[in-house]
């Protein structure tokens, strides 16, 4: 098993030190994984994605985005974590969101990559727009996307929607598709955080659809 460690970044939007989850790949390294979390901070769900992404051979860091909020902010996955979630992402401007994922990505080697979860996911696609450095991006029901279509990635992007999750209407994942039909937009028959092996929403067979998908785009831009 991959060992996730903690260590510093230094983020390139106000040079505030923020703290990462990081694994190595075991063997020589084929680039770098940006993961991104969800509203509940550095999780145990983000260090198994970073696992799973340095067993792929890949080098990972999960940048602590709301660390300003509070140092190792977590949530628990309860009415009150999610309040507590929500008003870290309100607190969190996305300016300085792309510059502590901008962080990450100068840390790691290239070609780098990005992928994200939930709240990650729209982060990934803000960083797909903004960021330089990224060669792909992968982006797992984001439900903020919808929100951000004035923001264009730049580079190769998936999208990965859940077809039951009652926060993403399909309408919304509809909507996406129309203002990039170009893109990779793939809906699962499953709900909201179907990757989160601790959720209620957790389907294995779409969560390894998915990931399987996303390694196929990074090793095709790699």
């Amino acid at each position: 098993m991959t060992d996730v460690t903690t260590r510093s970044i230094d983020s390139r939007h106000d040079g505030a030190s923020i703290s990462a989850l990081a694994a190595r790949a075991p063997g020589e390294t084929l680039g770098g994984v940006v993961v991104i979390q969800e509203i509940f901070g550095l999780s145990a769900h983000v260090a198994e994605m970073c696992e799973r992404f340095a067993e792929a051979g890949y080098d990972a860091l999960a940048p602590g985005l709301f660390d300003r909020i509070e140092r190792g902010f977590t949530a628990s996955h309860d009415a009150e974590g999610f309040a507590k979630g929500r008003a870290a992402v309100a607190a969190s401007p996305w300016d300085q969101v792309a510059g502590d994922v901008q962080a990450a990505i100068d840390a790691l080697p290239k070609p780098c990559f990005i992928a994200g979860f939930c709240y990650g996911g729209a982060v990934s696609w803000l960083a797909a727009a903004r960021c330089t450095g990224l060669s792909a991006a992968s982006c797992f029901y984001g439900r903020l996307i919808v929100d951000l279509l004035h923001e264009t990635p730049r580079i190769p992007t998936l999208l990965h929607y859940g077809a039951r999750d009652a926060s993403i209407p399909l309408e919304q994942v509809e909507r996406v598709r129309a203002a990039y039909p170009e893109m990779g937009v793939h809906v699962y028959d499953a709900g909201h955080g179907f990757c989160r092996k601790a959720g209620a929403d957790y389907d294995e067979a779409s969560c390894d659809l998915a990931m399987g998908r996303t390694l196929e785009l990074f090793a095709r831009w790699r």
